[in-house]
């Protein structure tokens, strides 16, 4: 028979035993959850965990950034007022004038676009609708011609300015000096948009303003992808120079394929072009061998009207084509 003593030794030995794991158990979740916690939190952000894992979910949020950075780009356009959009093509155009010269200058253009319709001896009556024609029109045509042709001049050497720049970072150049580098080795509007990002810099500037700023001088796809580019590297951290390379790659195969898409519409705008000047050849050819014959499509009103059709249908067929052999990429 055991006795009561022993009986409550065994008790009290089982409780003890209970609390000692009950104990260490309580112990063991307050020293490990925490780190069980930080190590959740770490595989979460990518710190540690599968490589492929976190490669593809850098590569997300990477991503993300650059589609919420090109969302804000378009809002940012859409936004823009009038006064705003003429400021606009003029920084584009890489004109240095304001907005009172421009309405001066466009005035001007309107006045002597009325003055010059006047003394041609035409109807009076229409003087009204040449002035927004001169005023308006005009300006805005030269200033988008302007820019267009700066953007091209741009973007032509970009790749190579890109290229400049992974060189330099790989070699152990601040990114600061490599943007020097660039805006010394390449003409206007390259160059000069490389030494406003270095004087800007010098200044106190951040890259993320000064780039805003060049976008609204240049907005061209490959610039918007550069400065989106730097600027979420910069955020996020990782190797610049293996970003950049990326981009370059992107570049050049953009160029490659506008300039195959250019090749191959290059008869159709060989056609368009031949097509359209075929009336005013026949116009020319019929004033010097029958003058009296094609004067009656100006002196008669029947021949006005049939000239004011002709002229419309005309506009109509280049527009049209126009618009089939220009692609935009």
């Amino acid at each position: 028979m055991i006795d009561q003593q022993t009986i409550i030794f065994i008790v009290m030995g089982a409780v003890a035993a209970m609390l000692m794991l009950g104990g260490g158990i309580i112990g063991a979740t307050y020293v490990i959850r925490p780190k069980v916690l930080l190590r959740q939190r770490m595989n979460q952000i990518g710190v540690i965990g599968d490589g492929r894992a976190n490669e593809q979910r850098s590569e997300s949020r990477r991503q993300k950034r650059i589609q919420e950075k090109v969302k804000q780009l378009k809002q940012k356009n859409a936004k823009k007022g009038r006064l705003e959009a003429i400021n606009g093509l003029i920084l584009q155009a890489g004109l240095n004038i304001n907005i009172s010269t421009y309405f001066v200058i466009s005035a001007g253009l309107g006045v002597f676009a009325v003055f010059g319709y006047l003394l041609s001896g035409l109807e009076p009556l229409w003087a009204i609708a040449v002035f927004p024609v001169g005023a308006i029109l005009v300006p805005k045509y030269v200033l988008g011609s302007m820019g267009k042709k700066r953007r091209k001049k741009f973007t032509t050497h970009f790749a190579d300015a890109t290229d400049l720049i992974i060189r330099g970072i790989r070699s152990g150049l601040p990114i600061n000096e490599c943007f020097n580098v660039v805006a010394r080795e390449f003409e206007a509007p390259l160059g000069e948009e490389f030494r406003l990002l270095v004087e800007g810099q010098n200044l106190g500037m951040t890259i993320d303003d000064l780039m805003a700023k060049g976008i609204e001088r240049l907005p061209t796809a490959e610039y918007k992808f550069f400065a989106i580019v730097t600027q979420i590297q910069r955020q996020t951290g990782g190797n610049l120079a293996d970003t950049l390379a990326g981009l370059s790659t992107v570049l050049r195969e953009r160029k490659k394929m506008r300039d195959k898409a250019q090749a191959m519409a290059a008869e159709a705008k060989a056609s368009s072009m031949i097509i359209g000047s075929l009336p005013f050849a026949v116009a020319a050819l019929l004033s010097v061998v029958n003058p009296d014959y094609l004067m009656l499509l100006f002196t008669e009103r029947t021949g006005n009207i049939l000239l004011g059709i002709g002229a419309f249908w005309m506009t109509l067929g280049s527009l049209v084509m126009r618009k089939m052999i220009n692609f935009k990429m």
